[in-house]
């Protein structure tokens, strides 16, 4: 059987970086507003980013991360967690009428073992899924296909974001 290679060479650096003892990347992103485009920052508030995920498992993951650098959710108050579950709304507002997404998956990765990528700076992630999505790629060669680009992409969601008052809070 002729072996067919998919190339992903944006992965390289993720995978790099996984033995590299970097900085928080969130933290970075919280320090840089002027580089919001370039860093993929969707929204700011005045406690929490979204932002799209660099290393996506579908097209149009999002991550939601409180400013404040974190472990766990029982360092957060009142007004940081609210922020964050009407950031999930807005969210899932946002792709709703970019991507129409038929589902969403929603969660957090609470250490490195558990898939954190950044284990230690609370983020939540919020994945939109399509029926079929898990295709041959996935169950043969454990292969993602991501099919926009991330800059296309988080243009149409700022234009959505504008056209709708999102986050709107």
């Amino acid at each position: 059987m002729k072996r067919i290679n998919l190339w992903a060479p944006w992965r390289i650096g993720y995978i790099k970086g996984l033995a590299e003892k970097r900085d928080c990347f969130i933290c970075d992103n919280v320090k840089n507003p002027v580089s919001d485009s370039d860093n993929l920052v969707l929204w700011r508030t005045g406690l929490s980013l979204v932002m799209l995920n660099k290393f996506p498992y579908n097209n149009g993951h999002l991550l939601i991360a409180p400013i404040q650098h974190v472990f766990g959710l029982d360092e957060l108050n009142d007004s940081q967690m609210l922020e964050i579950t009407k950031l999930i709304v807005a969210s899932q507002k946002v792709l709703n009428l970019t991507v129409k997404p038929h589902g969403f998956n929603v969660g957090f990765n609470f250490g490195r073992c558990a898939g954190a990528g950044l284990p230690g700076h609370l983020h939540l992630h919020i994945v939109p899924r399509w029926d079929g999505d898990t295709n041959f790629m996935d169950v043969c060669a454990g292969t993602d296909v991501i099919s926009q680009g991330m800059k296309d992409l988080y243009n149409q969601f700022k234009t959505a974001s504008a056209q709708n008052n999102l986050p709107g809070l």
